[in-house]
């Protein structure tokens, strides 16, 4: 019940500030991080998502745990930040690519994106010298979870 709540009271928000970005010359879409102090490569995907055309602002909490219990992240899936944009939750390194499809295609009972783990190669992982991993995007919501797509660094592969 809080999740539908919170998304109805959100969404209209959430829309809103999609169609304005969609116009030349609007602010950027914004979305605000929560991190565990002191974590680095959150700030690393900050730096992607602003590379990106993001307006982001990032909160430190020694709470992280209880913000993600109250947003309704499933356990198996939080990492060390969640992202919020709008109605929509971001959790762990999610590349923009997989943020401009959540905006585009808006699937139906859609809660938001997570990248599980800490893979090296992901937005704000990168590793200098290492190869990048193959990940998974997954989105999840009412609707359950499917992985969306795989990803090695930042270019998407499947």
């Amino acid at each position: 019940m809080q999740l539908t709540r919170r998304a109805a009271l959100v969404g209209g928000a959430a829309l809103a500030s999609f169609a304005c970005g969609a116009h030349a010359g609007a602010d950027p879409l914004h979305i605000a991080v929560t991190k565990g102090p002191g974590c680095e490569c959150c700030d690393g995907w900050a730096k992607h998502l602003r590379a990106n055309g993001y307006s982001v602002s990032v909160t430190e909490s020694d709470e992280l745990d209880s913000v993600k219990e109250k947003l309704g992240i499933p356990a198996d899936l939080r990492t060390c930040h969640t992202g919020q944009l709008g109605s929509y939750l971001l959790e762990g390194h999610v590349p923009a690519a997989a943020i401009a499809y959540l905006l585009r295609e808006k699937p139906e009972g859609l809660t938001g994106l997570a990248v599980p783990g800490m893979p090296v190669g992901a937005p704000g992982m990168e590793v200098k010298g290492a190869q990048p991993q193959e990940y998974a995007v997954i989105l999840f919501g009412t609707a359950g979870r499917k992985e969306w797509a795989k990803f090695k660094g930042l270019d998407r592969i499947t």
